[in-house]
């Protein structure tokens, strides 16, 4: 079974970048082209601080925050992982580049349609988190909902922020 306590376990797994969000403008070059998944995680398995109101965007006027109740009820103790994305793939033409580009504009608060993953920038240490890409030859999605899967048979949950199965 996956494992996914450390930042090594999820090197394992082939991802890449192990970029820290504040340190965004430096990296974002970095991020290649193409299909893919990434990831968001913390350095170690930790118990975060919640903000009520976090940097996420106001897309088309809705609000990306959820009460932190949720934000409590949703967290998975020991482990980093703490949300899986996609990019490109059949039907969908941002590359990973770009996806993660508008993930991070989300989370400085411009009004960007990334709203999945949005509770990663309700943690008070948000900037301080770590996102990484693995470009796949297969379906992104398919890749994407496959470490959904062992990481909910591992933990019988959904990572942290990923709200939608």
């Amino acid at each position: 079974m996956t494992s996914f306590n450390s930042v090594k376990d999820i090197a394992a797994l082939g991802f890449q970048g192990f970029a820290r969000i504040a340190d965004y403008p430096n990296w974002r070059l970095s991020v290649p082209d193409g299909q893919g998944v990434y990831v968001v995680i913390s350095q170690v398995p930790h118990n975060p601080e919640y903000l009520e109101s976090g940097s996420g965007g106001f897309f088309r006027g809705r609000d990306p925050n959820v009460a932190i109740a949720l934000l409590r009820n949703r967290w998975v103790s020991d482990t980093v992982l703490l949300y899986v994305g996609k990019a490109g793939g059949t039907g969908l033409k941002s590359g990973l580049r770009r996806r993660i580009g508008d993930y991070m504009r989300f989370g400085m608060g411009k009004p960007v349609g990334h709203w999945g993953g949005r509770l990663i920038w309700q943690l008070a240490d948000s900037s301080e988190l770590l996102i990484c890409w693995c470009k796949t030859k297969d379906e992104p999605r398919t890749v994407e909902r496959k470490l959904i899967a062992e990481f909910n048979a591992r933990f019988l949950h959904q990572p942290f922020a990923n709200l939608v199965p």
